[in-house]
């Protein structure tokens, strides 16, 4: 006899195979590829066998149509179930990104849902699961499968107050390990599905990423009893046995199929064990996903094609190199947005790639999407002076001067992966570098409001969540310097900021200046 544990998690709306960009359209995801997956997985299993199904998180929140839906038609909030009915998920785990839209409307969505487990974001008034449950034991075939509902405790530290009023994230280690002792001597197969990640190596223990307590699946793997371990936050692709406990980890945007499967004797005793992941791109989507998130997908796109404001005719962006060199309209909105949403008055943010093609005059919600291409969320963090200035000076390696003393890419940031995205334009400063000088000491003048930057003072700067913590050898940033954050992603930001000043004009920045 088999078990088998098929997981999606980080899907963020993306139930059709189409990302929303037009025409840089990529349609190699979806739900709809993954219901395949998972119906193709149902049908080669020799009857005999268990098959368990789990939605691990971030379900209701992420993409244009789930913004659609919160924003415009609440009515269509059905979806949500009528998906998860549709596929035949077994069990829903919460997310992260599910309180974005306020504990109200989450509320509303998954708080009488019989499959949603929860056992560790609590009412913080009677120590019980706010909604769902802790567990379920699932018995197929004689067979008991426990599974026990997590989610990072981090979240009070991204998330509005407002928004996560009344509630505990308590430790989802703790947790686990109380009901694990409770679970294991009922079941056959003990499951943990955690909305969290690894920060460290999963072999050897070492830490990967600051330990902050965001992503704690590698304690998770040491709780005794355990069997499996199905994670996402993250949007890696892992899938691994750890000391006998099998673990994935299944992208994002339903663009894998997580699937550890369990060999049992007749004794129902474990005898083997495997985990993998399974691109879903090559699957044809599901015809019955298809029917029931059509009506929602095909009203989102009329909405994403509706004019939001004016911007000018400064706002394409032809010369990517140019724009990172000396700034671009396009850029400087950006920071505008950010700058704006968290009240600050310094910002920094990238040309994320060459694909970026900037605004025309006329915008709408879909061009907004096609060039601010990730889901990021507004993080400021209050630093000094030094702190600014050793950013600036990891900013001044992206240039190098080539053969003719010209600027060209760092070929670090070209190979062996393309990283404009770790090259920032700042906004609210003014600076410069010096290219002809070495690493480190580029940077030759930082001016905030006229006079020289302090580097003993303190000045709040909004960037993005993912520059917040460092990512991209910026040591300066760390996420222990966060005093608030924003917690709607920033394609929603500067389509609300153009919709609220619907004739926008911003002229070319003169704020950064380059020395070669």
């Amino acid at each position: 006899m088999q078990v088998s544990i098929i997981s999606t998690s980080d899907v963020h709306g993306y139930f059709r195979a189409d990302d929303f960009r037009r025409p840089l359209q990529n349609d190699g995801l979806g739900l709809t590829r993954a219901a395949t997956v998972i119906e193709t997985l149902r049908e080669q299993a020799n009857p005999e066998d268990v098959i368990i199904t789990i939605e691990n998180g971030d379900f209701i929140q992420g993409s244009p149509l789930t913004n659609y839906i919160e924003k415009v038609n609440q009515s269509a909030v059905s979806l949500y179930d009528d998906l998860a009915e549709t596929i035949g998920y077994d069990v829903r785990i919460l997310g992260n990104h599910e309180f974005n839209y306020g504990r109200d409307y989450l509320e509303r969505v998954l708080g009488q849902n019989d499959l949603l487990l929860n056992a560790n974001v609590l009412d913080e008034t009677s120590g019980e699961p706010f909604i769902g449950r802790p567990y379920t034991i699932i018995e197929r075939g004689g067979v008991k499968v426990g599974i026990i509902g997590l989610i990072t405790k981090y979240v009070p530290n991204w998330e509005q107050p407002a928004n996560i009023h009344g509630l505990t994230f308590a430790d989802p280690v703790g947790i686990a390990t109380r009901y694990v002792d409770e679970l294991r001597p009922q079941v056959d197969v003990l499951v943990l599905a955690y909305h969290g990640g690894f920060a460290e190596d999963l072999e050897t223990g070492e830490p990967l990423e600051r330990l902050t307590g965001e992503n704690q699946g590698y304690q998770l793997l040491q709780i005794p009893g355990v069997d499996a371990l199905v994670t996402g936050h993250q949007h890696r692709t892992l899938a691994a046995v750890i000391n006998h406990v099998a673990t994935t980890q299944p992208g994002y945007r339903a663009d894998q199929v997580g699937l550890m499967t369990f060999a049992l004797n007749d004794e129902k005793q474990i005898t083997n064990r495997d985990a993998q992941l399974i691109a879903t791109a090559v699957f044809p989507e599901s015809d019955a996903v298809k029917a029931v998130v059509e009506p929602v997908h095909v009203a989102t796109n009329h909405w994403l094609d509706t004019a939001v404001g004016h911007v000018g005719h400064n706002m394409q962006v032809t010369n990517h190199f140019e724009a990172r060199l000396h700034s671009h309209p396009f850029i400087a909105l950006v920071n505008q947005v950010q700058m704006d949403a968290t009240q600050t008055t310094i910002a920094n943010t990238a040309l994320f790639n060459n694909e970026v093609k900037g605004l025309a005059d006329e915008v709408t919600l879909r061009d907004i999407m096609t060039n601010y291409i990730y889901p990021n969320t507004l993080v400021v963090e209050k630093l000094t002076g030094q702190d600014i200035k050793d950013a600036l000076e990891v900013n001044a390696r992206y240039f190098v001067l080539d053969d003719n003393g010209q600027p060209a890419v760092n070929p670090a940031f070209l190979e062996p992966k393309v990283e404009h995205y770790n090259y920032d334009v700042w906004s609210g400063i003014d600076y410069t570098f010096d290219l002809r000088r070495r690493e480190g000491e580029r940077v030759i003048e930082v001016l905030v409001d006229g006079e020289p930057l302090d580097l003993a003072g303190e000045y709040e700067v909004a960037m993005n969540n993912y520059r917040a913590g460092g990512a991209g050898n910026f040591a300066s940033f760390s996420l222990d310097k966060v005093v608030r954050e924003v917690q709607q992603e920033t394609a929603d930001l500067i389509g609300d900021y153009i919709m609220s000043h619907p004739d926008t004009k911003i002229d070319q920045p003169t704020n950064f200046h380059v020395i070669y």
